[in-house]
């Protein structure tokens, strides 16, 4: 991994035989950064990985938070269809920090801008194509420090029903 300017590049090789004429690199371009404080933690998953918070993502790399947009770029990626899942560690403990009854207390991003009801949402909600070359990802965080776990859970509940 490299870092440079706040950036973390980082590289998977191996997985695939397909070689580096066929990788993907994908940007992913975190908006909402509200606070230059702790890391922004990305993790890259494949369907059978993504459904359950244990397993580890496929690919996973940080990069110091910076306000208002955060660059994250994962190099030599095979092509697919993966998801990413993230979000801002303030506190730079290396974990989501969650309320009592499980509500992310962190902002956290979803591939698709996909917003959370009662659990994250589904593999088909936030999957995406990586395609060969360059690929560019952009998502917003959710979960903003200023407001509580109460008004984020009404504001999902308000959101589903204008739907």
């Amino acid at each position: 991994m490299l870092r440079s300017r706040g950036w973390i590049i980082a590289t998977v090789m191996g997985m695939l035989s397909a070689g580096p004429a066929f990788a993907a690199n994908l940007t992913v371009q975190v908006e909402g950064v509200l606070s230059a404080s702790g890391n922004v933690r990305v993790g890259l998953y494949d369907a059978p990985r993504y459904p359950n918070n244990a397993n580890k993502p496929l690919l996973a790399a940080e990069a110091p938070a910076m306000a208002g947009e955060t660059i994250v770029i994962l190099r030599d990626v095979p092509p697919g269809i993966y998801a990413v899942q993230l979000f801002q560690d303030i506190n730079a403990n290396g974990r989501m920090d969650t309320s009592w009854i499980g509500l992310p207390l962190e902002p956290f991003g979803f591939s698709q801008d996909a917003t959370p009801f009662i659990s994250k949402p589904s593999f088909d909600q936030v999957k995406f194509t990586l395609l060969p070359g360059e690929n560019r990802l952009v998502i917003h965080l959710q979960n903003s420090i200023k407001s509580s776990p109460t008004e984020k859970a009404r504001d999902a509940i308000r959101a589903r029903q204008r739907k």
